[in-house]
């Protein structure tokens, strides 16, 4: 069992020891909450209502850095970008680029695969009002930390989806072994940064912004799919993943 901070030796393992987590009162009892009242249209499922672990392979060359969980998504289901609006576009969009292996995600036992690609938050609780406090963020930042060091063997590329993960995972990216440049590289959606190693044992990272996929950004048309696609494609081949056009 991982008993402290950065002692975890396995992703398998830090994906376990995270669904434990009670740091952050505020959200503890926000997902506790939303866990016991569920949603109408839920109200028959038990919800999963803990710290949502990343999803995805755990040699992965391409990892995705949203905010949290969803109240009704991934707290409902226990899985990173599962059962919400959010989850349908960005899902649809992986698929077709080659990322992951079928156009939804329902639930976690539906058979998605995520190809080649990770999926993660600076933050694994639900927040109330979707909004993390600065100090729930940086309480998190560990678990971000081990995650990126343990997956250093194999990551080439990571896509921030919003502009508080792209805050969020910059200090996680410095304590885990890569130089940050200065001035600190401003969120743009289409925003392309190359992160140097600060280790030996560490690779060039290719970093992407896009907008995140969120209702406010994709019903007013911010982001569409399109937009959304081109940003996956570039960063899957900057990952060296496989281009699935034939």
């Amino acid at each position: 069992m991982c008993l402290s901070r950065f002692v975890c030796r396995t992703i398998a393992q830090l994906d376990a020891e995270l669904t434990g987590c009670r740091a952050c009162p505020r959200l503890v009892a926000w997902r506790e909450q939303v866990a016991r009242e569920k949603r109408a249209a839920f109200s028959d499922e038990n919800y999963w209502g803990k710290p949502v672990p990343a999803f995805g392979p755990a040699d992965a060359r391409l990892l995705l850095v949203g905010l949290a969980p969803a109240a009704h998504g991934g707290n409902r289901t226990g899985r990173m970008f599962t059962g919400d609006r959010s989850a349908d576009v960005l899902i649809d969009c992986m698929h077709a680029v080659g990322l992951a292996s079928q156009p939804t995600s329902i639930a976690a036992d539906d058979g998605l695969r995520l190809l080649g690609t990770r999926m993660t938050a600076p933050v694994h609780c639900a927040p109330p009002d979707n909004k993390p406090t600065p100090a729930e963020r940086d309480n998190c930042r560990h678990w971000l930390v081990s995650e990126l060091r343990l997956l250093s063997p194999t990551l080439r590329a990571i896509v921030v989806l919003g502009g508080w993960g792209w805050q969020a995972l910059m200090p996680a990216l410095a304590e885990s072994g890569w130089e940050i440049p200065k001035p600190r590289p401003k969120f743009g959606h289409g925003v392309q940064v190359d992160v140097q190693p600060a280790r030996t044992d560490r690779s060039p990272l290719h970093v992407f912004g896009t907008y995140h996929p969120s209702q406010q950004n994709t019903f007013t048309g911010r982001l569409t799919p399109a937009m959304l696609e081109r940003v996956l494609a570039t960063a899957a081949a900057a990952a060296g993943l496989p281009d699935p056009t034939p």
